[in-house]
């Protein structure tokens, strides 16, 4: 019978426990500084999703977006395509959400602070029962500065990926997504406008 004697055997734990111990320094970043040095280090986005941007997600490759189509103010059929050349902000909302309801005045209020040739918050309705209900939401609460888009199919949910409201999707100019955020934020805090200015600084040409 083959035995192990009590030498051998100190000798194998001591052994294992370096194992243990290298593969653990490896995990926590303890490994070859050189490795260490050519990790990824968090994207600019990824260190500002803090506070009320806490559950921003920012993608680590820039995706492609799917096509979606919808209505603007005059009827008009649009596509995202609309809005490349600008970072937009696309935020999926509906009348009957109420966590959209609540955040769409600071939505209006990012437009009014940040809108421009370079940047637009892209409210897009998905409201099943038309036009009229939107518009009466948004003209009650006093919405002025955002742009009329709407979606009664409510199928850019699907397209999008977005089985939750609200959602909203940060488009580069080149229209590819770059994060978003489910669920309702406020978009016009400090947190928010550093995102944002982060990303117009990150797709400055």
């Amino acid at each position: 019978m083959f035995q192990v004697g009590t030498k051998s055997i100190a000798i194998l734990a001591a052994a294992a426990l370096l194992i243990v111990g290298a593969v653990y320094l490896i995990a926590q970043g303890g490994g070859n500084p050189e490795d260490r040095a050519g990790a990824p280090a968090p994207s600019a986005l990824e260190a500002l999703a803090v506070g009320d941007m806490a559950n921003f997600r920012a993608l680590a490759t820039p995706a492609a977006v799917p096509s979606v189509v919808f209505e603007g103010d005059e009827g008009e059929t649009l596509t995202l395509a609309a809005f490349e050349g600008r970072l937009i902000l696309l935020n999926l909302w509906a009348t009957w959400c109420g966590p959209c309801r609540e955040e769409m005045p600071a939505l209006d209020r990012l437009q009014k602070a940040m809108g421009s040739e370079r940047f637009e918050v892209v409210a897009l309705s998905v409201d099943h029962r038309g036009h009229d209900l939107a518009r009466r939401f948004l003209a009650e609460n006093g919405i002025d500065h955002l742009g009329f888009y709407i979606d009664p199919t409510a199928r850019a949910n699907v397209t999008l990926r977005a089985f939750g409201l609200p959602t909203t999707l940060l488009i580069a100019p080149d229209g590819r997504e770059i994060g978003r955020l489910v669920g309702p934020a406020h978009w016009d805090s400090a947190d928010a406008v550093a995102l944002i200015a982060a990303a117009l600084d990150i797709s400055a040409p």
